[in-house]
């Protein structure tokens, strides 16, 4: 993270496009991100597919858990996948038809926090009435979720953060997305987990930061937001963003994975635009 305090997102309109030609890496948030009301749409799809074929590596940051982005990494059209906001990341090599895993925490480590995080999140809830455990925490191998907004409420954005704060005066950290409360017992979080993706597969994140574009939601974006230049909020994140010491530069006018169409779109036309330029 810079450090310091940005202004108001600008429509990606006004993104020049000597920028997104430069563009190698779009990283993206999944959920109200790529996603449109908890589903990828056809358009959403083959948005990631024309990157792809486009020759960009996409990388999906997300909080999702590990079984999701061992799928993710398989089944969709990515480079690689940072999971559980940074405590993994998995990468398939197709044709040798191997996953190359990395994971912040050796078992032993990982599950002695375990406990510690059922009890903060079973304190959590009964303080926050209508919170509830993640459909998809039996996946998940270093956080606790906790649902305020996918398949319970949904609950208010002051009710997340009181979830967020009962985790952190227990001494794990927390992060709040646009559907749950994320909380583990370590020193990562989504920007973390992506250096190391990038000082393993290709280069170190700063060398190659112009290259790179972000696209997020969510206060849990907010370090990715602080750190590629190139930053992306799709529309929905408007509600986040009073609180927000480091919003996204440019925001696009779709919400979800209308707003990821919408980068996508951008990116490409730049390209076809230079290749068409005598």
């Amino acid at each position: 993270m810079d450090g310091l305090t940005r202004p108001a997102p600008r429509p990606i309109a006004d993104l020049a496009s000597a920028r997104l030609r430069a563009l190698r890496w779009v990283l993206t948030d999944i959920d109200d991100t790529i996603t449109t009301e908890g589903r990828l749409t056809a358009e959403a799809y083959a948005g990631l597919q024309a990157l792809h074929d486009a020759g960009l590596h996409i990388v999906p940051v997300t909080g999702r858990p590990a079984g999701w982005c061992d799928m993710i990494a398989r089944f969709l059209p990515v480079a690689a996948v940072v999971g559980e906001n940074g405590a993994l990341w998995y990468a398939m090599d197709h044709a040798a038809r191997r996953m190359r895993r990395h994971h912040v925490q050796d078992d032993a480590t990982r599950l002695a926090a375990r406990a510690k995080l059922d009890a903060l999140a079973a304190e959590a809830m009964a303080a926050v009435p209508g919170a509830r455990i993640a459909a998809d925490q039996p996946f998940r191998a270093f956080d606790v979720a906790v649902d305020f907004a996918e398949d319970t409420g949904p609950l208010p954005l002051s009710d997340a953060e009181r979830i967020a704060a009962i985790f952190r005066a227990g001494g794990a950290a927390a992060k709040v997305s646009s559907i749950h409360v994320n909380a583990w017992i370590g020193e990562w979080d989504k920007l973390s987990g992506l250096r190391h993706l990038f000082a393993t597969l290709w280069q170190p994140l700063d060398r190659v930061i112009g290259q790179v574009a972000f696209l997020g939601d969510s206060p849990n974006d907010a370090p990715m937001f602080g750190a590629v230049p190139l930053s992306v909020g799709v529309a929905n994140v408007a509600p986040f963003l009073p609180g927000m010491a480091t919003p996204p530069a440019f925001v696009t006018r779709g919400a979800g994975g209308a707003g990821f169409v919408e980068f996508a779109q951008a990116l490409l036309a730049a390209r076809k635009n230079e290749e068409e330029t005598p």
